[in-house]
């Protein structure tokens, strides 16, 4: 689904919103593949510390590392990213509390991208619809029932109210607005019909 929301988004806006939709994704793959939480916290460490640095000294040949480049004046704040997918990693049952610093995180994450696209005014909504999002995608990641229900549960109860934001945003606005409709019917992006779609297109085109 992220690749066809950046079918909407103004070319001007498309390598900074590529760039942090494919860390989402890295940073997501390697808690998802380790076999034990230090291991990902090892990995995810590597990335923290990365973004602390100038983007000038970082390793060459890593095609997303070359893409993050254009994160440059704001490189720091993807170092908060990090921190809310280390923080599913511990040991033991998902907590409601961790759940909500990934989600945080990651609604800070497209705030700060509108802030980068010059879309300052979208910024508060943009980590309210962010953080909306991430809860949804969350309860299609949980494989344990009783941490789904828990994920739904704090969803349920968020303010799914759609705001137009700039064309800049309109990948956030689609993924926003798909959250919205699946997590009335009781889950996440499990699996998209028909309906999805065309939601998509109609928010894709219009913004609403």
């Amino acid at each position: 689904m992220p690749r066809l929301t950046l079918s909407y988004c103004p070319a001007s806006a498309r390598p900074e919103t590529l760039a942090l939709l494919a860390l989402d994704a890295r940073l997501a793959g390697i808690v998802r593949s380790a076999s034990e939480p230090m291991l990902a916290q090892i990995r995810l460490a590597w990335w923290r510390d990365l973004f602390q640095n100038p983007v000038e000294g970082w390793p060459e040949g890593e095609p997303l590392l070359a893409s993050l480049a254009c994160w440059k004046p704001r490189i720091n704040a993807l170092a908060k990213l990090v921190d809310g997918w280390e923080a599913i990693t511990d040991e033991g049952a998902l907590s409601v509390p961790a759940m909500d610093h990934l989600a945080s995180s990651r609604g800070d994450a497209f705030a700060t991208l509108a802030s980068l696209l010059g879309a300052e005014a979208d910024c508060k909504n943009a980590a309210r619809m962010g953080r909306n999002w991430a809860f949804a995608d969350l309860v299609s990641r949980l494989s344990n029932a009783e941490e789904r229900n828990a994920a739904l549960g704090v969803a349920r109860q968020l303010d799914w109210a759609p705001v137009r934001l700039s064309r800049k945003m309109r990948p956030l606005v689609i993924l926003h607005g798909l959250a919205a409709r699946n997590i009335r019917r009781g889950g996440g992006f499990d699996t998209f019909s028909p309906v999805d779609l065309l939601l998509a297109l109609r928010l894709g085109l219009l913004g609403r």
